[in-house]
């Protein structure tokens, strides 16, 4: 018996030599301690946006500014001298120059001004989102209310939507003669899934680049003046540099100013607040989040300006990406870039171009633009 009974005591020894057997206790703890080592859900790697630039005729201030605050998110940063179209900077550019994304709520921006232009609303008429909610065009702006905006287009539809995008540059190259540009989509017929006012709240069917955009947030800026977008690339090009205009915007006398106060109130209160707002050097801006179904991208859009000072700039942030990615969060790349520039003084400097010349700009288009959408 006693034989029998000291086997087991030898081979167990012998088996766990050989790697065959091991204590429960010791297998678990050692597997444990592996799968704690195992990357599974490592952090995504950042890009380099800046990947294939050409920063030749860039206003290097800028660029610094916008490459530090765009860091390494896939994303595009357009700057504009909204006095006369040049581009300033543009960062990523073969994604700012790409047919476009879906521009989410920054097209509600289009909408109001057609709403406004078109008497189906005033600046403080309120409209009920719900049976105990209302906003005003401020408020609906600020806070980027879907309904409102949904509302509004159905009020006006599709065609005089239509003009009014067509007339603020969508589906057309902002810029002039700038190599790789493609332009945005503006279709044709009303989104089946939603209809017009899909269109007016999301821009469903709408395709932007954030050239359009940065064309378009100028025109607002300077008070109706919509120029192409210019990208000098030589000292040669700058000192001859002469604005070019591509129309003059047919609006309501006092459009642009009532949308303004909704895009101040979107980083006072709204939904841009990330942009940092000071009253000493005001932002305006609208916000846009949603996903782009085609490219399978979230979007996240921040169209601005500021107002202060001897340089005044329109700066485009668009973000493509995971579910991170949204308005608010673009606004807060654009803030950061405001606040570098204003720390380093550049909105109160005087540049040479300023003090050489300030000559009228060419019109080279005088036809107008777009079928009456009545």
């Amino acid at each position: 018996m006693k034989r029998f009974l000291l086997i087991p005591f030898v081979v167990l020894p012998l088996l766990q030599l050989a790697g065959i057997a091991a204590t429960p206790p010791q297998q678990k703890k050692k597997s444990r301690a592996v799968k704690k080592k195992l990357p599974y859900k490592s952090k995504v790697p950042g890009v380099d946006p800046t990947m294939g630039d050409n920063v030749d005729g860039d206003d290097l201030v800028i660029r610094r500014a916008a490459v530090s605050a765009l860091g390494t998110f896939a994303g595009s940063v357009v700057v504009v001298d909204p006095a006369n179209g040049r581009i300033l900077s543009m960062v990523n550019q073969k994604l700012a120059l790409k047919t476009g994304f879906v521009p989410c709520s920054t097209i509600k921006l289009v909408t109001a001004l057609a709403a406004l232009t078109e008497g189906v609303v005033s600046k403080n008429t309120t409209i009920y989102t719900s049976r105990y909610v209302n906003y005003n065009l401020t408020q609906a702006l600020a806070r980027s209310n879907n309904q409102y905006f949904n509302i509004l287009g159905t009020r006006l539809g599709f065609d005089r939507v239509h003009h009014y995008a067509e007339m603020l540059g969508l589906g057309q190259k902002a810029g002039l003669d700038i190599p790789g540009e493609q332009p945005g989509i503006l279709p044709l017929e009303e989104p089946k899934n939603g209809g017009v006012g899909m269109m007016t709240s999301f821009g469903t069917g709408i395709s932007m680049t954030p050239l359009e955009l940065a064309a378009l947030l100028s025109a607002i800026a300077n008070g109706g003046t919509m120029y192409y977008l210019q990208y000098p690339r030589t000292q040669e090009d700058l000192e001859h540099f002469t604005p070019k205009v591509k129309r003059l915007l047919q609006l309501a006398p006092t459009g642009i100013e009532d949308i303004k106060i909704g895009m101040r109130g979107a980083v006072d209160f709204g939904t841009a607040r990330r942009a940092g707002y000071d009253s000493t050097e005001p932002i305006l801006g609208k916000t846009g989040t949603c996903t782009d179904f085609q490219t399978a991208s979230h979007m996240g859009w921040f169209g601005s300006f500021n107002e202060v000072g001897a340089h005044r700039l329109v700066v485009v942030v668009m973000l493509t990406g995971g579910s991170n990615v949204s308005g608010p969060f673009a606004s807060g790349v654009a803030g950061n870039i405001y606040r570098r520039l204003s720390a380093e003084r550049y909105f109160v400097a005087e540049t040479a171009a300023q003090k050489k010349k300030s000559d009228l700009p060419d019109i080279i288009t005088t036809s107008p633009c777009c079928g009456i959408g009545h």
